[in-house]
């Protein structure tokens, strides 16, 4: 397995792409209410990457997805397609996960839920969600296998009831939207895939977590995936570089307490 390690240089341009992405959540965060449609929080993002912060959308157009943004609510896993006619209600719970491409050609991509008004069941999903990829950031250094972060991530979401979705994955990212390894976010390595972290990768972890089964369907836009019991899901997702001694978020946003990475 060739997993790419960052040079220096390239390092910085991964910043700087995970700086724009966190840039682009804290944006728009103001805007995710109810009433919203989430065609508007597409043409919202997509402006502020182009015409802000000089960059495009990662999503726009790979393999043929329609829009800048994913928006997946409810009992939506992920590559939900942004549509003027849906519009967000109280009760519902909205993953948004931005890809921005910097000039130099480099990937930062990120993910996080918004609750819309009240709903406890959401809410206490999208909380036990944010701490498994938080237990599993926590981890990251170098010498750690794949298989351990994906074991932290199983135990916590099972532990307060819920699944973790199989058909989904983190990623290694940098000039490739898509880069080795594959992240699992569950106990499902073969030997061969189950690498040890070294300093200089950059991947992305981002758990799917369902209330019920984990189970997963794609409908007939061959984009978007949902829980096939209709069960409500969420996901957190980062960009990280592995350090020397252990992780920088790059994706970090300014209304995150990453304390628990102190060392």
């Amino acid at each position: 397995m060739n997993v790419p390690i960052k040079t220096p240089a390239e390092i910085e341009k991964m910043r700087e792409a995970g700086r724009q992405a966190a840039s682009v959540l804290e944006m728009i965060a103001p805007h995710v209410q109810a009433g919203v449609s989430t065609g508007e929080i597409d043409r919202l993002c997509n402006d502020y990457i182009v015409n802000e912060l000089g960059s495009i959308s990662a999503s726009l157009n790979y393999h043929g997805f329609p829009k800048s943004v994913c928006t997946s609510i409810n009992h939506v896993v992920c590559h939900g397609i942004p549509d003027d006619a849906k519009k967000l209600k109280n009760g519902d719970i909205m993953n948004l996960d931005i890809t921005v491409k910097t000039p130099d050609g480099y990937h930062g991509d990120s993910s996080v839920m918004f609750v819309i008004g009240e709903t406890i069941q959401g809410e206490r999903l999208c909380r036990v969600t944010q701490e498994c990829l938080y237990k599993s950031i926590a981890l990251v250094k170098p010498g750690v296998r794949l298989s351990e972060l994906a074991r932290v991530i199983q135990q916590h979401a099972e532990s307060n009831g819920y699944s973790v979705v199989r058909d989904f994955c983190g990623h290694g990212i940098g000039a490739g939207f898509h880069e080795e390894p594959q992240v699992l976010h569950y106990d499902g390595y073969a030997p061969e895939a189950d690498i040890a972290l070294a300093a200089g990768m950059c991947l992305t972890i981002e758990p799917m977590i369902n209330v019920g089964s984990y189970k997963t369907k794609v409908l007939r836009d061959n984009w978007t995936a949902v829980t096939k019991d209709k069960s409500l899901s969420a996901q957190w997702e980062h960009t990280l570089l592995v350090t020397d001694t252990g992780v920088e978020v790059l994706t970090a946003r300014s209304d995150e307490d990453l304390s628990f990475l102190a060392r």
